[in-house]
């Protein structure tokens, strides 16, 4: 069954399907005000007391390990933070976790749609998918090294998690095809390897140089992601861009 992303139907969501009623709304919206008097003051003011009052997204944990002790002690007396990279450890790990669950979505979708002249197959997909699985195991390793625990949920990590939340739950929606969800792989991998380009500057200015070429080959690798996501929604799009060609290999 063919469901192209940008099929023409009887969409009724804009104002213009119905010029009648549409008139009539917008003359009740300009003759009634508003139930309540004020404008958008309070609520801004609600959020300022609302962030005065929090204590953050929480905290760093401290090292697990004797040997994570002295780690930290010894950057300290360098003057330097090692809570900063644990803590941007613990974000790359959580996001390079969805990494590995987004890839599998896109992979039912490639089930159940098919693919195109010029867009992902199935060999590409799981080979990306093994490579965030990877990363993600690079990542674990790396807080475990530094005396760190892999399992915690730390700031940066809270914050990824809830800025994150709407590509996964895009990738899994029914409604979607194959190369809707590109969308989203694509929002996915540029934030990939920009986290992974910071990372790679912190261990550098830290002093783990062995971490940032490790982290470098991850950046490759998600550099090689990002190119590949790029050509197939291109390809995908303009496919079902061309002026009278229906049929064979357009993306649906």
């Amino acid at each position: 069954m063919e469901r192209k992303a940008s099929e023409l139907g009887m969409n009724k969501t804009g104002i213009q399907t119905s010029p009648v009623n549409s008139k009539k709304t917008i003359e009740g919206a300009e003759k009634y005000s508003p139930d309540t008097p004020g404008d958008a003051t309070g609520i801004w003011r609600e959020r300022q007391e609302f962030s005065r009052d929090t204590e953050g997204l929480g905290s760093v944990p401290p090292p697990a390990t004797l040997k994570g002790m002295a780690k930290t002690a010894v950057d300290l007396l360098k003057g330097g933070r090692s809570t900063v990279f644990i803590d941007k450890l613990g974000q790359r790990a959580g996001f390079e976790r969805t990494g590995v669950r987004i890839y599998e979505a896109a992979l039912s979708k490639l089930d159940v749609f098919g693919t195109w002249e010029g867009g992902p197959s199935r060999e590409q997909l799981e080979k990306i998918r093994l490579d965030e699985l990877s990363h993600f195991a690079l990542v674990k390793r790396t807080i475990e090294k530094l005396g760190g625990d892999p399992t915690a949920l730390t700031p940066a990590a809270d914050l990824q998690a809830n800025m994150s939340e709407g590509v996964p739950r895009m990738l899994v929606d029914p409604r979607v095809n194959l190369l809707q969800s590109l969308e989203g792989l694509l929002t996915a991998e540029l934030v990939d390897n920009a986290s992974w380009e910071l990372l790679i500057q912190l261990a550098r200015e830290l002093g783990h140089q062995e971490i940032a070429e490790d982290f470098q080959r991850a950046l490759d690798a998600e550099q090689e992601h990002l190119a590949l996501v790029r050509s197939w929604l291109v390809a995908g799009t303009m496919l079902e861009a061309r002026v009278g060609e229906e049929a064979a290999g357009a993306p649906v």
